[in-house]
C-alpha cells in the first residue's frame, strides 16, 4: 500500500468512526428526550392528582405538591427538597394557629437611657428617613407628609410594608401614633425624660396586632418585643457614637401635631 492509499484509507476508517461516534451520540440524545418525556409525563400526572387532593389534604399532600411542582419547573432536586419542606411546615403551623386570623394582642414596654441632652435625643429621633442606616431591621422609612410615614422592615425572610400616622407629636416631650398594614399594625408611644442635663431616659410603649401566620407563631415567643429592644440599643448607640459627637449636624423637626393635624411648624 502506497503512502496515499494509507491516506484515504485511514481518512476513511476516520470519518466512518467519527460518523459511528455522532449516530451513537443521537441515539444517547433520543433515549434520554425519550426518558425526559416519560419522567416530564408522570410528573404531570402526579402533580394533577395532588393539586386535587391539595383542597383537602394534610400538610404532607400540599408540601409533595411543591416538590413535584418545583421539579416539573425544572428545579433541581435539592430545590425540590427544600419546597417540600418548607411547605410542610407553613402549612402544619397554619393548621396549628389557623389562617388570616388576628393574633392576640400584645403590648411591649422598653425603655433606654442614654448620655446626652434630651433635645438632641429627641431631634435624632425625629429623623425617621436616616433609620435604615442604624437599624438592622428597617429597611425604608419614606415621609410622605408631616403626619404619615410609610415603612419596610424585614421580617424573617421577607419583609413587610405599613403606613404611620402621627396624631400627636410634642418636641422634646412625646410622639404618639397609630398604623395599618396588610400584616398587622403596631400602636405607640414614646416619650423622652430629662434625668440630668445630660442623661435622657427613651421610653417606648406599643400596642402590637399581629395578622399572618410568621407574626402569630413569632408573637408566642415575644420576638417583636425582643427586636424592639435590639433597635432601641441600635438608637442608643447612634445617638452616643455620632449624634454626640456632631450635635449641630442633628436637625430635628420641631414642629408639633394635635389630632393628626400639623398645627405648629418649625421656623
Amino acid at each position: 500500500m502506497n503512502f496515499r492509499t494509507g491516506l484515504a484509507a485511514g481518512t476513511a476508517a476516520g470519518a466512518g468512526g467519527a460518523l459511528a461516534v455522532l449516530s451513537a451520540r443521537r441515539l444517547g440524545r433520543r433515549v434520554l428526550d425519550r426518558a425526559f418525556a416519560r419522567f416530564g409525563r408522570r410528573l404531570d400526572r402526579e402533580v394533577r392528582r395532588l393539586t386535587a387532593r391539595a383542597e383537602h389534604g394534610g400538610p404532607l399532600v400540599k408540601a409533595a405538591l411543591a416538590g413535584f411542582t418545583a421539579l416539573r419547573e425544572g428545579k433541581s432536586p435539592f430545590r425540590a427538597l427544600l419546597s417540600f419542606g418548607w411547605t410542610a411546615l407553613k402549612e402544619t403551623l397554619a393548621r396549628i394557629f389557623g389562617r388570616g386570623r388576628r393574633g392576640k394582642l400584645t403590648n411591649i414596654v422598653e425603655q433606654t437611657d442614654i448620655g446626652a441632652p434630651r433635645r438632641l435625643v429627641y431631634d435624632r429621633w425625629t429623623r425617621f428617613q436616616d433609620y435604615p442606616s442604624f437599624m438592622k431591621k428597617v429597611l425604608s422609612v419614606d415621609q410622605i407628609s408631616d403626619e404619615k410615614l410609610s415603612w419596610k422592615a424585614k421580617i424573617f425572610w421577607s419583609s413587610r410594608t405599613w403606613e404611620s400616622s402621627i396624631v400627636e407629636q410634642v418636641p422634646d416631650e412625646h410622639i404618639v401614633w397609630r398604623s395599618k398594614g396588610p400584616k398587622g399594625h403596631v400602636d405607640g408611644t414614646v416619650s423622652f425624660h430629662e434625668l440630668s442635663p445630660n442623661m435622657t431616659r427613651v421610653l417606648l410603649v406599643l400596642e402590637y396586632h399581629p395578622v399572618g401566620l410568621f407574626e402569630r407563631t413569632g408573637n408566642l415567643w415575644r420576638a417583636q418585643g425582643r427586636r424592639v429592644r435590639l433597635e432601641l440599643k441600635h438608637f442608643r448607640r447612634h445617638v452616643m457614637t455620632h449624634a454626640l459627637t456632631h450635635p449641630d449636624e442633628v436637625e430635628g423637626w420641631r414642629g408639633e401635631i394635635r389630632d393628626g393635624e400639623t398645627v405648629t411648624t418649625p421656623e
